[in-house]
């Protein structure tokens, strides 16, 4: 009877235990191809951010996911196992795919991922390019909230939460990450133009076209009027597939409308 008793009270301890079970997830590379706009068959099939750790014995907030009851772990080898996440944030109103940064106490430099649930199957995508940037630490910002629906991750993935949609930000140089900061974006916000040493380096997300502006020391030298400056002598023009670049105005009087702008 003892045996027995023992046994039982074994299996409901051991079966408590099972709400908080855990499964490493090896963390793919970004395809072109990738949709994260998923919609659940079920109540069931999403992701759910917990906070773990908070208050005034925590350094910061920390964050866990889950998937029904498993948490999930990234294995992003040569990176640390991440189970904890200083950022996590939902990219759609389904709760299916969420962006997190590990909180490995890198900083800004902690990589990035997208965790999704696509019918019943968790899957784990890095937002991580290898990049030898003479100045990355200065320009590797993580995520820069653009606007409520549109973040810019370390100049290298643009994301619109409003479809879930991620585009891949072409470099000036494939093995280094732009080297500047986000500047303004087209009315479209389909062009970026980020400030570099002494240019707008210009990129559309969706065709990937570039276009590099040179800018005159007397404008880069002069920051707190460089917007201003911009707005008034440079045009957003588009060029023969319809990609608007912004390009200095042929006749310095023409009047320009702000709308134009985005920034």
């Amino acid at each position: 009877m003892k045996i027995t008793l023992y046994a039982l009270l074994l299996s409901v301890v051991l079966s408590g235990c099972g709400g908080n079970s855990e499964k490493t997830f090896k963390a793919r590379t970004f395809a072109a191809s990738d949709d994260f706009n998923v919609f659940p068959k079920s109540t069931k099939d999403i992701l759910s951010i917990v906070k773990t750790d908070s208050g005034k014995l925590a350094a910061a907030d920390r964050f866990a996911i889950k998937y029904k009851d498993t948490v999930i772990t990234i294995d992003d080898a040569p990176n640390a196992e991440t189970k904890k996440f200083k950022v996590a944030s939902f990219i759609n109103t389904q709760k299916t795919a969420v962006l997190v940064q590990s909180a490995n106490e890198k900083d800004k430099m902690d990589p990035f991922y997208i965790i999704y649930v696509n019918g019943g199957k968790t899957d784990v995508v890095s937002l991580n390019k290898p990049s030898k940037g003479a100045e990355d630490k200065k320009y590797t910002n993580g995520l820069e909230e653009l606007t409520r629906s549109n973040l810019l991750v370390n100049n290298d993935f643009f994301i619109t939460t409003i479809n879930s949609r991620v585009y891949p930000i072409k470099r000036q140089k494939e093995d280094e990450r732009i080297q500047g900061k986000f500047f303004m974006y087209s009315s479209d916000k389909t062009t970026l133009a980020f400030l570099t040493a002494n240019a707008l380096y210009q990129v559309n997300i969706k065709t990937g076209e570039t276009f590099n502006l040179p800018l005159p020391a007397s404008l880069t030298s002069q920051p707190e009027t460089l917007v201003a400056n911009i707005q008034r002598d440079y045009t957003w023009v588009p060029n023969e597939h319809g990609t608007s670049f912004l390009k200095k105005n042929a006749d310095d009087d023409r009047i320009v409308d702000i709308k134009e702008f985005k920034h």
